[in-house]
């Protein structure tokens, strides 16, 4: 994905604006009269219809009264709300759905299916470039949502996670604890298995972090992301050299009992 494509604003915003446009056009209405009906400067208005800025429900209810739209501007509305997920992790999250086993590494932070909602707000408060508030809201949803598939006990799931994720507080020591508290917490149900990879274990996940999944026609896909961009993989090769890295990382990571310890003796140190 290229830097161009990131960079324009949402398509939702491009197409509402219009509608405003063509619906002023028709009916002859000048971005001055409509901006100062709504309460905005007419370059404010120029940039709301082009999609630039996200048209608010100030100037869609203003529009729609000016320009005899009955309602039609006002409902674009349901369209503008943020998205609940970065793009580039829609398509992972229905495979993770729909699989029967997940296995994940996470060598720098804890992996989003064990996050309490605290962990997730400091994430997602410190997204660059910054979100607004409604966007940090529907994203911790969305995240909160997910988790709920950890309750269906025939679907597996593994963790490798780095021991920097599990000492970084996120600036908060307490909130962390509870953290620490939630992964054992988690890590005593029967289909979930949480692993501590230590700071002194060479390994082939130092590359970063990926996840692993099977579906129950016992076909495998691997999911890996980035900052800004992420690939799902169904090539058999590419699958099968993940699966390998994957045993060769667990191969240095202390068992679930040993882990268990760990993590409580850094909750206890907090």
């Amino acid at each position: 994905m290229n830097d161009s494509v990131l960079s324009q604003p949402p398509m939702a915003w491009r197409l509402c604006g219009n509608q405003v446009k063509l619906w002023r056009t028709e009916v002859g209405v000048t971005r001055e009269e409509l901006g100062r009906e709504a309460g905005y400067g007419e370059e404010t208005v120029k940039s709301m219809e082009q999609g630039r800025r996200k048209p608010t429900p100030q100037l869609l209810r203003a529009a729609d009264e000016m320009c005899g739209a009955r309602g039609k501007l006002i409902a674009t509305q349901d369209y503008l709300q943020p998205d609940r997920m970065a793009p580039y992790v829609r398509d992972f999250v229905r495979h993770e759905a729909e699989a029967v086993a997940l296995h994940n590494y996470q060598p720098l932070l804890i992996p989003g299916l064990l996050q309490t909602e605290e962990t997730m707000r400091t994430l997602f408060n410190t997204h660059w470039p910054p979100v607004d508030d409604e966007t940090v809201e529907e994203r911790v949803k969305a995240r909160l949502d997910r988790q709920a598939i950890l309750a269906t006990q025939t679907k597996a799931f593994t963790f490798l996670i780095g021991e920097p994720a599990l000492r970084n507080t996120l600036g908060s020591p307490q909130a962390h604890k509870r953290q620490l508290l939630h992964l054992l917490e988690m890590s005593e149900r029967r289909n979930i298995v949480i692993q501590t990879v230590t700071y002194n274990a060479s390994h082939p996940g130092l590359d970063g972090a990926f996840v692993l999944a099977e579906t129950r026609e016992h076909e495998h896909f691997a999911y890996e992301e980035g900052q800004t961009t992420s690939s799902i993989h169904s090539n058999p090769e590419k699958v099968a050299a993940l699966i390998q890295r994957h045993a060769m990382i667990a191969r240095h990571a202390l068992s679930p009992e040993e882990t268990a310890r760990f993590i409580r003796k850094l909750a206890d140190e907090l």
